[in-house]
């Protein structure tokens, strides 16, 4: 729709370094070429960024001027910080018996999706918040024999046949969010196009850890509940990071003394700017948050075109 109107234009290998500020507002995106690393400058009257939560806070904390040393519509002191994940690895699987004489459909829609069930109706002792659960059947193949032990004609004309049907469950936690868990800037170290990378310091806390013992262990009663034989807990040791669901660096709020960006995602600071992919959240809930970011771009598009048509911004 955009390029239909003929007024886009799409500048591919443009590496955003900063944003220009004048007269409290955003003035420009500072860009660097990819490939010839020549500078260049682009101005609007309204920016969105939404690069994604580390490359946005990036961007945000490299835009410095008199106004704001700490990076732009930081006045709160609040970005980068309260940066989080969702939990994963922790869950539990076994053989399904029976259905032997169905193979393997790897293109079918078989997963399945087991809603928070803590702290909903009743409290529950050792933690906070929740978690949910994402999992589903398959049939070993082949591809078993990679952690298999066998050797010979015989190892190889067993992989030939089908192994067992199995089923899991794994859970998918809510990440608190904590002042110190946070991204900045390195100060010693720069990408090949001179911008400082970012420096993330994240960990799960008690909290966190306190879930992941009840994820196994209520996924293993679930499926020995369901007819599920061999059943056995798992445990993955994953760093904050690897469910690759990273928000909250530049959180929404209503007091910008406590928060960066208000509810329509536009800065408390710089009312030209919407920050608009996951560094905006204030919790993380435990949900896949993709369809929520893009509810809230659609409400932010429509707030900024109602605002540029009463002159606002």
């Amino acid at each position: 729709a955009a390029r239909a109107t003929g007024l886009m234009t799409l500048r591919p290998n443009s590496v955003v370094h900063s944003l220009g500020y004048r007269d409290g507002k955003i003035s420009s995106v500072k860009v660097i070429d990819r490939e010839s690393h020549e500078a260049l400058e682009f101005k609007g009257r309204v920016v969105f960024l939404g690069a994604s939560t580390i490359e946005s806070t990036r961007i945000l904390l490299n835009s410095t001027s008199p106004d704001f040393p700490n990076g732009i519509a930081n006045s709160s002191g609040t970005l980068g910080h309260y940066l989080m994940d969702h939990t994963m690895g922790h869950g539990a699987g076994g053989d399904v018996p029976g259905f032997e004489d169905q193979a393997n459909q790897v293109r079918r829609i078989n997963g399945i999706y087991l809603p928070r069930f803590r702290n909903v109706t009743s409290k529950h002792p050792d933690f906070l918040r929740g978690f949910a659960y994402q999992g589903g059947g398959s049939r070993s193949t082949w591809s078993r024999g990679s952690t298999t032990s066998g050797l010979g004609a015989g190892f190889k004309h067993r992989l030939t046949e089908m192994g067992p049907w199995q089923m899991s469950l794994y859970g998918f936690g809510e990440c608190l969010p904590h002042e110190s868990n946070r991204v900045e800037l390195d100060s010693d170290v720069v990408d090949a196009w001179g911008i400082p990378v970012p420096r993330i310091s994240c960990r799960w806390r008690e909290n966190e850890r306190a879930m992941f013992d009840d994820m196994a262990v209520s996924a293993a009663e679930m499926l020995e509940a369901a007819g599920v034989r061999n059943v056995q807990v798992f445990h993955e040791d994953n760093p904050p990071g690897k469910t690759i669901h990273e928000m909250g660096t530049a959180r929404m709020g209503r007091d910008p003394e406590t928060s960066v960006l208000n509810a329509h995602n536009q800065a408390h600071d710089v009312r030209n700017l919407f920050v608009i992919d996951g560094s905006c959240m204030v919790s993380s809930a435990n949900q896949n948050p993709s369809l929520t970011y893009m509810a809230l771009t659609a409400r932010a598009c429509a707030y900024a075109v109602d605002a540029l048509n009463r002159m606002e911004l």
